[in-house]
């Protein structure tokens, strides 16, 4: 487990909390506003599809504040995603495999459950089973916002391990995105994009550690993979492997790391504009007698059970069957209960899911609305229901 909380994790933990927040009010605004009627009603689906740039990509059609965010400002997100592994790995706690164990048992567990119920209630169905990885997904940022409501009735501990798994549940959704949820590709671009990444190897070869090379490179490897048939958004994470670290043990953040500066300088960025943006511009689902009876269907419904179920069932199987052979031992100060606790949290899949869900249908809108039906369902039965355990848990 995580024995050394270095300040940047801290920080992280404080940041993501009122991100979470923030992205609790984006998405309850999206909703509201899918929801009002008249002029008003319309006012977010004309926000979302505003075209407000060129045509990119042959085939994508004109830029769309709905592209720009999920396919540009993401990739900014997924750069921080990559950052927060690196370092986790390299300096962090995961930096050795004792450390790594149990959060890496219980993500591994925790996507291929849900992924499993989503396949047994919907995989029957040829045009559904694409979105088995929707329910896959934990949104660190909204389980952290549940956690802040909570204050100290959480160990650290916990919150810790919580972090762990959500870093190591992202490096598995970051692969799933590269290698299932890749379109026909470009052989010319992808080319382009390995030469940007070669350059950047180059930069590390040569010991450069000012940040606007690799920033500069960064930019040219996201129009690239946008053409190749990647989606876009994993030029982020490509670009932070290459991005110069600074190892601190046992201390705080070296202010000279490049890593730690751009982490530090990228993240408020992401948690107070990028994720709650990105939360407006996806969560508003009109809210009717149908969509009530849709839940029900088996692609909402699989998503949903996913989340909630799935979730729980692989995270806390996968901690308490680590504990009890020997492999790797429950976080220190929490008890089994408050552990329970925060494997449901670990149901909330909001952003990852809604990411995932859009790359699962790109063709049918109908089945993205269905999708976001279910990860909303799952996700909110899954935070409330979080709360309330760790909220009457009690300490060992």
């Amino acid at each position: 487990m995580i024995n050394r909380p270095s300040s940047a994790l801290r920080d992280f933990l404080r940041s993501e909390a009122g991100s979470g927040i923030l992205l609790m009010a984006a998405a309850a605004m999206a909703m509201l506003f899918a929801n009002l009627p008249g002029a008003a009603g319309h006012f977010h689906h004309a926000f979302v599809h505003a075209g407000i740039g060129p045509e990119l990509k042959p085939g994508l059609g004109r830029m769309t504040v709905h592209l720009w965010v999920n396919d540009g400002l993401m990739a900014i997100f997924f750069l921080l995603v990559g950052l927060e592994i690196k370092r986790e790995l390299v300096d962090g706690g995961l930096s050795t495999w004792e450390r790594r164990r149990l959060p890496f048992i219980a993500a591994a567990a925790g996507m291929v459950v849900p992924a499993c119920v989503y396949l047994a209630i919907a995989g029957g169905q040829s045009a559904l089973s694409n979105g088995w990885a929707i329910p896959a997904a934990t949104d660190i940022a909204f389980a952290i916002g549940v956690v802040a409501l909570l204050g100290r009735r959480v160990p650290a501990s916990l919150k810790l391990m919580l972090t762990a798994i959500a870093i190591v549940d992202d490096m598995g959704a970051v692969a799933i995105i590269a290698l299932v949820y890749t379109q026909g590709i470009d052989l010319a671009a992808l080319g382009g994009a390995a030469a940007m990444l070669l350059l950047m190897w180059g930069l590390n070869r040569l010991r450069i550690q000012a940040l606007s090379p690799y920033l500069l490179i960064f930019a040219v490897l996201w129009y690239f993979t946008l053409l190749s048939g990647v989606h876009a958004t994993v030029s982020g994470v490509l670009t932070a492997m290459f991005i110069p670290i600074k190892p601190t043990p046992g201390a705080p953040d070296a202010v000279d790391s490049p890593l730690h500066r751009l982490e530090h300088a990228v993240h408020p960025w992401s948690a107070y504009l990028i994720v709650p943006l990105f939360g407006f511009v996806n969560a508003g689902v009109p809210v009717d007698r149908t969509v009530i009876g849709m839940l029900f269907t088996p692609l909402p419904l699989g998503v949903a059970l996913g989340l909630f179920f799935g979730k729980q069932i692989g995270i806390f199987g996968g901690i308490w069957l680590a504990d009890r052979w020997g492999i790797a031992e429950r976080p220190g100060g929490a008890s089994w209960a408050q552990v329970y606790g925060m494997a449901l949290l670990c149901g909330i899949g909001f952003t990852m899911s809604l990411f995932i869900g859009a790359l699962a249908f790109p063709h049918s809108p109908t089945l993205v609305e269905q999708a976001k039906i279910g990860i909303l369902a799952g996700s909110l039965l899954s935070a409330i229901m979080g709360y309330l355990v760790l909220r009457g848990a009690r300490r060992p």
